[in-house]
């Protein structure tokens, strides 16, 4: 599957834009877990994969490796960034998703209910391509460039 290079655009909110939508982030303040599994299932994910946020800094910190990334939060980030070409780096996502997680989780969930309402059309104008062997006419009714239709008689 080819994936066409959409120009970089910007989040559709600011992360701290609460206002704009309150259902989510009254959601996500009464119960981020929740919201977190939504966003998680809508960008088509297991809805359990933020359950790795919760858990994981107790593992590794009882193997000896501290943890202060979440990972769930910060591959969601990423993945939502990269499928509609949002402006950013891995970066700022590392630091948006350790500093401000649940922010992160409302600003992912507004983002994705943004593309739903508004979703984003490729299309590919190129031709298939085709080949000929020299010195052979092209079929009937071949097409050479767009809109230009030969005909052999």
């Amino acid at each position: 599957m080819a994936f066409a290079t959409l120009p970089p655009t910007d989040w559709n909110t600011t992360l701290f834009d609460c206002c704009d939508d309150m259902s989510t982030c009254c959601y996500g303040f009464w119960c981020c877990p929740c919201l977190a599994c939504t966003v998680s299932g809508k960008f088509g994910d297991n809805r359990c994969l933020p359950l790795c946020d919760i858990f994981s800094p107790a593992i590794t910190a009882a193997c000896g490796l501290p943890l202060c990334v979440p990972p769930a939060a910060l591959s969601v980030r990423v993945g939502i960034r990269h499928r509609y070409g949002i402006k950013g780096s891995l970066c700022r996502d590392i630091a948006t998703s350790c500093f401000c997680e649940w922010c992160s989780w409302c600003q992912m969930n507004r983002e994705l209910k943004y593309r739903k309402k508004n979703p984003t059309v490729i299309v590919n104008v190129q031709p298939p391509p085709m080949m000929m062997a020299p010195g052979n006419a092209p079929p009937s009714g071949f097409m050479g460039q767009p809109g230009i239709i030969m005909n052999s008689y």
